[in-house]
């Protein structure tokens, strides 16, 4: 069974997204058709994934263009656009993917402007570009990946960094999509990822939808799961890569990371260009989205904690470079170290 498409334009070029906060239970589909709500929709995950938020941030530009400034002079819509990209880029801080998108779309905006083109067809044609870019990466990550998967493998992930993350198959799951296409999929351990649980709710339904057979566990089993034996390889996605090779993902990967470290289990991360982020020496210099306390003190508007009680609920950890075997892109497969070389 296919996978439903995370995100699409309307045929007004509104941007229908897949409410993944409603997943598994609901499969919803929403229209934002104003800047605004596309960036509730990334700021409240119903649109999630370093390089899915990074296209919903680019389709979101184009909404505020389409409907706030048809006939206005073209100073007027420089300044929208600028809008626009300060309140897209101001919803998650970690992923590097969203700048990256956003600066590419003031960029076409201005040579548009310049070469007195269609502002608005520019850059839905720029929107669509980089859509069709992350896809391309998807594929190539998956076929070089996919070379580093033994055959009849178990491996185990974290998070959601399949095709509901991305614009195509994925970065984590790709490679296991792409032995799934040659009928060598591999058995995926899928930890639940709290507080959200984007593993439960959307990596294993996503496996599922397709056909890849996996496991769920707590995320407290990680480490005995692996001491079991039989994982031939970790693979996460990462939301962004410093240039020293550090990576933020989601919270439980470092942890993921030195487990598989303790237990001799190679340790990859997958993920496209869009997200290294050479500007930042290491992982010390990468911003890490807090968010709200609600997450971690309740489920779906029922209260679990005990009233007063303190609350630290980072989105993201930061895992060292010594803890990674390869980074895999869709320029190559790298150590770490040679990262910052790679681009």
């Amino acid at each position: 069974m296919p996978i439903p498409s995370p995100i699409s334009w309307t045929s007004t070029h509104a941007v229908r997204i897949l409410d993944q906060t409603l997943l598994p239970g609901q499969e919803t589909y929403r229209d934002l058709d104003s800047v605004e709500g596309v960036a509730e929709a990334i700021r409240t995950l119903r649109v999630r994934g370093a390089p899915l938020i990074g296209i919903a941030a680019a389709m979101g530009v184009v909404v505020a263009v389409g409907t706030r400034e048809r006939g206005k002079a073209g100073k007027q819509q420089l300044e929208t656009i600028e809008d626009a990209c300060r309140l897209l880029g101001a919803t998650r801080p970690t992923a590097v993917n969203l700048q990256w998108a956003l600066d590419r779309m003031r960029r076409r905006a201005e040579k548009a402007m310049e070469q007195e083109e269609d502002l608005r067809g520019a850059l839905i044609a720029e929107a669509d570009t980089i859509w069709e870019e992350d896809r391309a990466m998807c594929e190539r990550i998956g076929e070089l990946g996919a070379t580093l998967i033994p055959e009849r493998s178990t491996v185990c992930t974290v998070c959601n960094a399949g095709a509901l993350a991305t614009g195509g198959i994925g970065t984590a799951l790709a490679p296991v999509y792409a032995l799934h296409r040659a009928s060598r999929a591999p058995h995926v351990v899928v930890p639940e990822t709290r507080p959200l649980l984007q593993g439960s709710r959307l990596t294993a339904w996503e496996l599922t939808q397709a056909g890849v057979p996996c496991t769920l566990i707590a995320d407290g089993m990680v480490a005995s799961r692996l001491r079991l034996g039989g994982v031939a390889c970790v693979i996460v996605g990462a939301d962004r890569i410093a240039a020293n090779g550090d990576v933020a993902n989601k919270i439980g990967t470092y942890g993921l990371a030195l487990a598989a470290h303790a237990h001799g289990i190679p340790f990859y991360v997958a993920a496209p260009t869009s997200t290294l982020d050479p500007a930042t020496p290491d992982g010390a210099g990468i911003p890490i989205e807090q968010r709200e306390p609600a997450e971690v003190a309740g489920w779906q508007g029922n209260r679990t904690a005990p009233a007063g009680v303190q609350v630290w609920n980072p989105a993201f950890d930061v895992t060292p470079a010594e803890l990674i075997t390869a980074i895999i892109t869709d320029r190559g497969i790298f150590k770490p170290n040679e990262i910052s070389h790679s681009e």
